[in-house]
């Protein structure tokens, strides 16, 4: 690198910016719902969740990794990596994709058992956003496929968000084209969903709790 001389003008030296100091690091696990897939990622659920936590004053991270098309099987064998980001709390979002494509229930719930238990040994909370589906392989699946959460829930003791899309599935102002992914509207819907459930974890472990909040 070439030096300047003696006499020459120098150039500013801009000053290093801060770097944001994170309480915490949630992870959205998920397929293309947490990814957001069709809409840009600041506004994908993730992105609005940090949005929301820091005006509250909660300075965490919220990463998003979701992947679109993923299976609870890819999402368990993801579990590893997923815990190399040292996260605090995981949103586990999965199931619809084994559901789609007609894969046994019993299957899907020891995946995702299998995922939380995972997670939990390594001190993160977990909270798990339940899924439904609609009853094209009929009631009898559609029932089973339901009762997944609940059952995962009880058996491992992790927080359950009823229905992930609550508000969101079936209303054509919140989702795209396909009538299956949110808008950004959607996503918006989704985060105050969920935004409950991270408060409750949030307060108990933050030690910057803003009053009134």
């Amino acid at each position: 690198m070439l030096s300047q001389s003696c006499g020459e003008e120098q150039t500013p030296v801009q000053e290093a910016q801060p770097e944001k100091i994170f309480e915490g690091t949630i992870v959205a696990v998920g397929d293309s719902l947490t990814e957001g897939l069709g809409v840009e990622e600041e506004l994908a659920y993730p992105a609005v969740l940090e949005k929301k936590l820091h005006d509250l004053g909660y300075p965490y991270q919220v990463i998003n990794a979701g992947i679109s098309g993923e299976t609870s099987s890819g999402t368990l064998a993801r579990i590893k990596w997923i815990l190399t980001l040292k996260p605090d709390i995981v949103i586990l979002e999965t199931g619809a994709n084994d559901g789609l494509r007609g894969i046994p229930t019993h299957i899907i719930e020891e995946n995702i058992t299998s995922a939380v238990k995972m997670l939990q040994e390594k001190g993160t909370t977990v909270i798990l956003a339940g899924m439904q589906i609609v009853q094209n392989l009929g009631p009898e699946y559609t029932k089973d496929f339901a009762g997944i959460y609940p059952d995962v829930a009880i058996k491992t003791g992790c927080d359950l968000i009823p229905f992930f899309l609550q508000g969101v599935a079936g209303e054509p102002s919140l989702n795209q084209a396909d009538t299956i992914h949110p808008n950004e509207k959607g996503h918006i819907i989704i985060q105050q969903t969920v935004l409950p459930f991270i408060l409750k974890i949030v307060r108990q472990h933050s030690s910057n709790i803003p009053s009134g909040n």
